[in-house]
């Protein structure tokens, strides 16, 4: 799945991104440190995996959309 990175904070490595529906979710840091990424700006497409829908998503992996 598809979004964009909305916020990270890299002294917790947490943040969330924005569906493509507008939809924001967060994500803790096992998620991104399982993605391998050291930084992440507002605005980055991203790739992310997640278990549940709608308002159970939880994100257990962020990493940058590659093409």
């Amino acid at each position: 799945m598809q979004a964009t990175s909305y916020t990270y904070d890299p002294e917790t490595r947490t943040g969330s991104v924005l569906l493509d529906d507008g939809t924001p979710v967060d994500f803790d840091a096992r998620a991104f440190d399982a993605g391998g990424l050291r930084l992440l700006r507002p605005g980055q497409r991203v790739r992310i995996e997640g278990v549940g829908e709608g308002a159970d998503l939880r994100i257990t992996l962020v990493t940058l959309q590659t093409f």
